[in-house]
């Protein structure tokens, strides 16, 4: 198995034009695909998150370049309350409002509980949930008041159910998926959705790179990595694609999404289906 990554360029439509989305974590991977694919759908779009300068600029003027929207970047550090509020301050007045917020922005670290550091637990609760709650709360009250509002959170299949050595990032997730609900509960009567989408693996550069460091580390053929290590849970052997995760993103957001509310999705290739 030799899976080869993508880069299809998302069918464009106007089904979003004239809404504003804020994607954190967005300028690579899963959360740069959401971004192509609003962006596509006709939304306005905020890259945030951290890289080199010159590639995140090369991303924004692509997504402009390719569709009708606007990009915008924002650096703010999702560890720190109050950069995530005055991001949202900022698109306020560059854009005039958050319509849609996708919470992606993530960080991983794997121990055993026992030798968990202290550190990085903090870490990954502050990046992977406390920073999804400051972001809803920053934009729901504009959202009821102004009648709409998608706010989609990126939790993942550990969301669903357990690993080993993943304690942080499962507890996390799973915390995303319960304040998910809450919020679709409060948004519910104003017009509001939020939902989850919880992918199992999603091939992206970084995941590349795993799968060469751990074929070298283990002395094994790349294709054994992907079948009997990442993708030993999936049972359709094959990583979902940020393509796949940006067209569920788009399809949250629009106008079939309506009623869809409080749910968790998986993408996981029947992971969750054990």
């Amino acid at each position: 198995m030799n899976q080869v990554m993508t880069t299809t360029r998302p069918a464009t439509s106007a089904a979003l034009a004239g809404r504003n989305a804020i994607i954190t974590g967005s300028t690579s991977g899963i959360g740069l695909g959401i971004a192509q694919a609003l962006a596509a759908h006709g939304a306005n779009v905020v890259l945030n998150g951290f890289g080199d300068a010159a590639e995140i600029e090369k991303a924004r003027a692509a997504i402009e370049r390719q569709s009708d929207a606007a990009a915008i970047y924002v650096k703010a550090d999702m560890s720190k309350p109050d950069e995530i509020a005055n991001m949202v301050e900022e698109v306020d007045r560059r854009l005039g409002s958050v319509d849609i917020l996708v919470s992606n922005a993530g960080i991983q670290h794997v121990a055993p509980i026992e030798e968990f550091p202290i550190e990085k637990w903090n870490a990954i609760l502050a990046i992977n949930l406390s920073a999804v709650f400051h972001a809803t709360r920053a934009v729901l009250g504009g959202m009821k008041s102004r009648g709409f509002g998608r706010i989609v959170n990126i939790a993942s299949a550990h969301g669903l159910v357990g690993s080993p050595f993943k304690s942080a990032y499962v507890a996390a997730k799973h915390g995303v998926i319960g304040l998910t609900k809450v919020t679709a509960l409060e948004g519910a009567e104003k017009g509001v959705t939020c939902n989850a989408i919880c992918p199992g693996y999603v091939w992206t550069p970084l995941v590349e790179k795993q799968i060469d460091e751990q074929a070298r580390s283990h002395g094994i053929k790349r294709e054994d990595v992907i079948r009997n290590v990442l993708l030993a849970q999936q049972p359709n052997r094959a990583f979902a694609t940020v393509e796949e995760v940006g067209a569920l993103t788009a399809f949250l957001c629009g106008e079939g999404g309506r009623s869809i509310t409080g749910a968790a999705l998986p993408l996981d290739g029947g992971w969750t289906a054990h």
